[in-house]
């Protein structure tokens, strides 16, 4: 339970932080089930960001295969986020 609330907390973080830089607006932020997410991994067109912070991110068993790691410090956003790629599905978890 506890570890399902720190995930909630920092997946809305990171849309936070993406929407404060423009890459995430209003109505094109969408939550997906796993189904779904599971139905997209090999799409050239998604892009998947771990952005957990490194002790989380250091201590997971579990990670996306295919996936991204960035670092979720707002500098560290204010970088990366600018080199996202225009016209993918971009998928923060």
């Amino acid at each position: 339970m506890r570890r399902a609330i720190w995930s909630g907390l920092i997946i809305l973080l990171a849309l936070q932080i993406l929407a404060a830089f423009g890459l995430a607006a209003g109505p094109e932020v969408k939550f997906v089930d796993q189904d779904t997410l599971k139905s997209w991994l090999g799409d050239p067109n998604v892009l998947i960001l771990d952005v957990r912070v490194p002790s989380y991110w250091n201590r997971s068993a579990t990670k996306i295969k295919g996936a991204v790691r960035q670092d979720p410090g707002r500098k560290e956003v204010a970088v990366w986020g600018r080199s996202l790629p225009p016209g993918k599905k971009i998928v923060v978890y």
